[in-house]
């Protein structure tokens, strides 16, 4: 069966599999800019953070010969960033959306660094599931193939809602993010609950950089994150700090990222670069309609920088 044989059928069923494929790093960045922000801190460095867990994670990867091995250190080179982020921000008179632009800066460049000999080498790539082998269309098969990061991506989505709004520690999170004067009466240590936020934010976003290299395009470039770091704040912002709305606003913009390929499965090839500039052009969207005066900042935390 070619793959213009499902006809325009192939349309929904190539922006299903993209929404599942394109979406799993955007979930991880996501969920773990919505942790640190949460936190009262915002983190313009997941750009860099998720090039240097995508280029550790295959690096790893290589070396060890066990994908779940490049997964783990690239979780802990995106928890590393992200104390290093909590670090510098609690320096006097230090602004954190400059530190995070920084520290995106550094990450690039050390990925590119340490990443030129794993350009060529083959890593093993994570394990899917084949939840479309019960079709004889390879279409359909290729579609339903659904990595496990991406099953995580959903248990993590709704375990973060539960954590905020049922458990202790989502609680303090949620007073230090609102309140730095109210957590100190109630005997919290703000600095604290922000560096380890901000630490498990990078390594969410760590595991999201593992997932580019190790699964798709599952290759390690100097060019593979395309953006998708610097998109995933904004994806925050739309998604009003909420996790399971990160979750659908991640899909919705790996939807996006798949409707170049899935309209040339079907022959149309006509702006085929600009196609590929959906995901671009919906955060400008978003970002504009989002950004009037009764809804910019509606579910920000308090201490957030951009609500000062």
């Amino acid at each position: 069966m070619t793959g213009t044989e499902l006809g325009w059928w192939g349309v929904p069923l190539a922006i299903l599999a993209g929404a599942i494929r394109v979406s799993t790093p955007f979930i991880f960045v996501s969920l773990g800019e919505c942790l640190t922000e949460r936190s009262g801190r915002i983190n313009l460095g997941l750009e860099g953070t998720l090039v240097f867990g995508a280029m550790a994670g295959y690096g790893f990867a290589y070396e060890t010969g066990s994908p779940w091995a490049g997964v783990t250190a690239a979780a802990f080179a995106g928890a590393a960033f992200g104390l290093v982020h909590a670090w510098c921000c609690q320096l006097p008179r230090v602004n954190d959306i400059a530190i995070g632009i920084a520290l995106m800066l550094l990450g690039v460049g050390l990925a590119f660094f340490f990443g030129k000999p794993y350009i060529q080498p083959q890593a093993p790539d994570l394990p899917s599931i084949p939840l479309g082998a019960w079709s004889d269309s390879p279409q359909i098969q290729a579609a339903l193939q659904v990595n496990v990061l991406f099953i995580a991506g959903i248990v993590l989505a709704v375990a973060m809602t539960w954590l905020f709004r049922s458990t202790r520690i989502g609680l303090t999170v949620r007073v230090v993010g609102d309140s730095t004067d109210a957590a100190r009466a109630l005997g919290f240590s703000p600095t604290g609950v922000r560096a380890a936020a901000t630490a498990a934010g990078g390594a969410l976003a760590g595991v999201g950089g593992a997932y580019l290299s190790l699964v798709y395009p599952g290759s390690w470039n100097e060019g593979i994150s395309s953006g998708q770091g610097l998109m995933a704040v904004a994806l925050v912002i739309f998604a009003r700090w909420r996790p399971m709305h990160c979750f659908y606003a991640a899909l919705i913009f790996g939807g996006a990222g798949a409707l170049g390929p899935a309209l040339q499965s079907v022959g149309i090839s006509t702006g085929y670069y600009l196609w590929y500039a959906a995901p671009f052009v919906l955060t400008l969207v978003l970002l504009i309609v989002t950004s009037s005066p009764t809804r910019a900042l509606a579910g920000a935390p308090g201490e957030l920088r951009i609500t000062r």
